[in-house]
């Protein structure tokens, strides 16, 4: 059931969208069904798989490297109050401005190499990982706590057994969220400036009206931004082993 269910999904998605084709009549220079595509990405499929190389390491990359400074930003702020004191208004800060925006500003400093693209991965995973960690070990149930100053536990142990295990559920949600949105960074990089990448070879694609190619490319996108999402699920589930995902039901009173 578990391989089963996604894959009636998607077989129904692309069933949709062939019918959407047929139906509409829609040209293949606006919409082509996925008969093209498919035949495009195997036509395709070493160019398109030295691009998703590219992407895919930009994505983790700055999968890494935001979820290692969102974790140390929200530690430091926990231990330290007086440095959370300016540190929290400064991330605050950096996200009222857009990210997007930023873009061009990244590639004219850092260049148009994977460096600049990675940049923006990192800005746009750090804040869901910083808000929802330091979040969770804020609300570090006060009972425990007490019973680790009872036992006249130090800070340094109070913090690793018990105020980052309580908060590990929040930053688990957290980094769902950031491997959810990776892509964007990486791909909107490769828009403003590069010479790989899927963004980029759909920009390409796009100029050149290979509207099936460009379709091949955002399919590959989507592939791997799924396994990259489902690998990072599992590896939290096993992780944080204790958590059991709960089904929330609402029973119909008679």
């Amino acid at each position: 059931m578990r391989i089963t269910r996604p894959a009636i999904l998607i077989l129904s998605l692309v069933l949709a969208w062939q019918l959407l084709v047929a139906v509409t009549g829609v040209p293949h220079y606006i919409l082509p069904g996925p008969v093209p595509v498919v035949k495009a990405i195997f036509g395709n499929f070493p160019t398109l798989l030295f691009h998703l190389k590219t992407t895919l390491t930009e994505m983790v990359a700055g999968l890494f490297i935001g979820t290692f400074l969102g974790t140390g930003f929200a530690l430091t702020m926990i231990v330290s109050p007086h440095l959370k004191r300016w540190m929290l208004p400064v991330i605050v800060i950096s996200q009222a401005i857009p990210v997007f925006a930023l873009a061009p500003v990244l590639v004219l400093w850092i260049g148009y190499g994977m460096a600049s693209k990675i940049a923006m991965a990192v800005l746009i995973i750090f804040f869901p990982v910083t808000a929802s960690f330091y979040d969770g070990m804020q609300r570090t149930e006060a009972d425990l706590l007490e019973l680790a100053r009872i036992m006249d536990a130090t800070p340094l142990a109070t913090l690793r057994h018990i105020v980052i295990p309580s908060a590990l559920p929040a930053f688990a949600s957290g980094l769902r969220v950031a491997t959810a949105v990776a892509p964007i960074g990486a791909v909107i990089g490769e828009w403003v400036g590069s010479s790989s990448g899927l963004g980029f070879y759909m920009l390409h694609a796009n100029a050149r009206m290979q509207i099936d190619i460009m379709f091949a490319a955002l399919t590959l996108l989507s592939v791997i931004s799924l396994a990259l999402y489902f690998s990072i699920d599992r590896f939290l589930d096993k992780l944080i082993f204790w958590e059991t995902k709960k089904e929330l039901t609402h029973e119909t009173p008679v």
